[in-house]
């Protein structure tokens, strides 16, 4: 047992790679991206450390050549899914036990992997499997997922520290104990960073978890597994079952024993899973922790003080960045006609020339959607707008899915401030815009508020400083993070904690120290130095 007061290393964000031609990064990459695109592996559920196949099969796919399969991977049931819950409970007492200093060094451990031996494995795994450009790859799969890592180590002692106060002849403290039960971890497709993060953040804090990744991104999971297995993390702590949303939500939400929940992915299924927990509430050991983010209609606002080159470059890195397929993509936008009348036309040629295709031509500034699902998503919201008098399609528009899930960067403007596309999440390459009269501020900022039932993220471009502070404050609730002069997109672990509220989540900000913290259940214990010997009062003696 350490008996020092061990201080944590201080945590700094990864730098990240340019992957400029010639460089090192660039050479190691593209030498990943043909090793694994040239073989196709088979991956097995991890249980207690062992891996468990099921013979029922699904396919890895790349999103820009849906023919070609780097892995299958095992799917799981409701059986295998006890069975790993099973594991977790056989894990957690020596895991609880374990000093908090060991397990942050397994974690910390897993970041250096991740920073070095393994960092253009995952990124290769990101791009091909998830379709993810090579710097967006960096800054999720490597930089963002380091961050988690090496940050929230950083939080617990911070956690730890917060020490009530204690009056004469007494000693109060508190403890913060893992949860009773399991946390159930169900993580999305688009952040190899997010589905590194939810398991391991609760297991940090003494937690055993049942890890359901996307069917879309088993490839990176794979990996993320053998990073934390070499770092050193005991087997049964964290259990991998990838399956269909049903086969293994239906009988981990049910169980006694789940003690809580950590999920990124769609309103709707989040809004099932706090359905089932109520419906199971009375049979669980313990009130389930609930922790999710969800979907976004996030917002572009731009003031008719705006400087214009800035505000394109923040509406297309944040529209069309990975394809859109960001929580955080910005997804409609408010431009007043003074900047439209000036500007629209080379707005439009811009978004109309951004090149896409295979992510392993490092030229490329956009992929493929994740899958026909999502295509036929978005294509069918291309082709309403086109046909509708209440929209245009003023760029982009092209669909092919004949080799790939593809999707050109799509522009589209609605005359009605309330477009069904200003409100519904698409999650794909299309932004939606409407044009204000300049005069008209105030009341578009109330259209902002009010269209769309999400409330992730958002910003405002001006230069105005009086129509800043009018966003910031009649948005308030619009966006859990709130960007002036910025794309919405790109929060950095300790910089801008990451979530929203409203139909967007529970807010309870991932890269922070707040969401540590719902992975715990505190004791406070008080102990009395000098107890009393006599039950009676002093205002109950005789006069």
């Amino acid at each position: 047992m350490i008996n020092a007061r061990v201080t944590v290393p201080r945590p700094v964000n990864e730098p990240v790679l340019g992957y400029v031609p010639g460089s090192p990064e660039r050479q190691e990459l593209k030498a990943r991206l043909d090793e694994l695109a040239g073989r196709t592996i088979e991956i097995p559920l991890v249980i207690g450390g062992e891996e468990v196949t099921t013979g029922n099969l699904g396919r890895s796919v790349l999103p820009h050549n849906h023919r070609h399969a780097v892995a299958t991977f095992h799917k799981g049931n409701a059986e295998t899914v006890n069975r790993a819950i099973a594991a977790a409970a056989a894990a957690r007492p020596a895991w609880a036990e374990l000093p908090w200093e060991a397990r942050a060094a397994i974690f910390l451990r897993a970041a250096d992997l991740l920073a070095g031996k393994y960092r253009q494995v995952l990124n290769a795994a990101t791009m091909l499997n998830q379709g993810k450009t090579c710097m967006q790859a960096e800054i999720d799969a490597a930089c963002e997922l380091i961050d988690f890592l090496r940050f929230n180590v950083g939080y617990l002692p911070q956690i730890f520290e917060q020490q009530p106060e204690s009056g004469p002849g007494t000693w109060n403290y508190v403890e913060y104990r893992p949860l009773e039960g399991f946390v159930f971890a169900v993580t999305p497709f688009n952040f190899t960073a997010i589905a590194g993060n939810l398991p391991t953040s609760p297991a940090m804090l003494g937690n055993t978890v049942v890890w359901k990744p996307a069917s879309t991104a088993v490839f990176s999971a794979h990996w993320l597994m053998q990073v934390l297995k070499e770092a050193g993390l005991p087997d049964g702590v964290i259990n991998l079952v990838p399956g269909s949303g049903g086969e293994i939500g239906d009988p981990a939400m049910s169980h006694p024993e789940l003690g809580g929940v950590h999920f990124t992915g769609s309103t709707e299924v989040f809004q099932g899973m706090w359905s089932t927990v109520g419906a199971n509430i009375a049979r669980y050991r313990s009130y389930p922790r609930i922790v999710g983010e969800t979907g976004g209609k996030d917002f572009v606002f731009a003031h008719a003080s705006a400087d214009p080159e800035a505000l394109m470059t923040g509406l297309i890195r944040g529209a069309y960045e990975y394809q859109g397929q960001k929580c955080s993509a910005a997804s409609r936008a408010y431009l007043p006609r003074s900047f439209w009348d000036a500007h629209g036309q080379e707005l439009v040629d811009r978004v109309a020339a951004i090149r896409y295709g295979d992510v392993a031509d490092f030229s490329n500034f956009m992929g493929a959607v994740i899958d026909p699902a999502s295509y036929a998503t978005n294509k069918a919201a291309i082709d309403a707008a086109r046909a509708d008098a209440g929209a245009d399609v003023v760029a982009g528009g092209t669909c092919d899915d004949s080799d790939g899930y593809f999707i050109a960067p799509t522009l589209i403007r609605a005359h009605d401030p309330r477009y069904t596309t200003m409100a519904v999440e698409l999650f794909g390459p299309v932004l939606t815009f409407y044009v204000y009269d300049d005069a008209e501020y105030e009341r578009t900022l109330e259209l902002c508020d009010t269209t769309s039932p999400y409330a992730l993220t958002g910003g405002i471009f001006a230069t105005d400083r009086r129509a800043i502070n009018q966003a910031h404050e009649r948005l308030r609730n619009a966006a859990g993070n709130f960007y002036i002069n910025d794309k919405p997109t790109g929060a950095v672990v300790g910089q801008q904690p990451f979530g929203g509220s409203r139909a967007s989540g529970t807010n309870d900000k991932a890269g922070s120290s707040l969401n540590l913290l719902r992975w715990v259940s505190t004791r406070t214990t008080k102990e009395n130095f000098s107890p009393p010997r006599d039950y009676r009062y002093p205002h109950m003696d005789a006069e």
